[in-house]
C-alpha cells in the first residue's frame, strides 16, 4: 500500500521532539553537571556523583518522605582592581543545581552514609531489608 512520505518519517513524533528540545548549548552543560553512576554493592547501593570545583560546603543533601534530594549551589567573586580602584576583571557566579532520588520510606539520615574527596560525592543507601512473611493465622467463630 502507498503512503504518503510525511507518515514515513514520524513527522508528528521528530516535530513534537525537536519543539521541545533544549538549545545544543544548554544540553552540553546541563548533561555535565552531577553525573551520577549507581552500583549495586550486594547489600547496599552506591552513588558516585560527580561535583567537580564543588566544596563540602557547597553540597547539602536531604532526606524527606522517601526522596533524597543532592543540592550543590556555587557563588563566586572574582574582583580585581588595579592599584588605583580601577576594575581590570570583574565576574561574578552563582548557580545551584539539584538532583533527586527515590530511595524509600524505611530509610533515615542515619542509615545513610555520604563522603566527599576529591570532586566526589559518595553516598551509599542499605538496601531494603525484606521483612519475612508471617503467616496469619485464621480462627473459625465458635458459636
Amino acid at each position: 500500500m502507498l503512503m504518503p512520505s510525511i507518515f514515513n518519517n514520524n513527522f508528528v513524533d521528530n516535530f513534537f521532539d525537536d519543539m521541545f528540545r533544549w538549545p545544543t548549548s544548554m544540553r552540553k552543560a546541563d548533561s555535565s553537571i552531577m553525573r551520577t553512576d549507581v552500583r549495586d554493592l550486594g547489600d547496599s547501593y552506591e552513588l558516585s556523583m560527580e561535583l567537580a570545583g564543588y566544596s563540602k560546603d557547597d553540597i547539602k543533601a536531604e532526606l524527606k518522605d522517601g526522596i533524597m534530594t543532592i543540592t550543590a549551589t556555587k557563588n563566586e567573586n572574582n574582583d580585581e582592581k588595579d592599584t588605583e580602584g580601577n576594575y581590570i576583571r570583574r565576574e561574578r557566579y552563582y548557580g545551584t543545581c539539584q538532583r533527586s532520588f527515590q530511595v524509600g520510606d524505611a530509610l533515615t539520615e542515619e542509615d545513610i552514609h555520604a563522603e566527599f574527596k576529591d570532586g566526589i560525592l559518595k553516598i551509599t543507601l542499605p538496601k531494603e531489608k525484606e521483612k519475612p512473611a508471617v503467616e496469619e493465622k485464621k480462627y473459625i467463630a465458635i458459636q
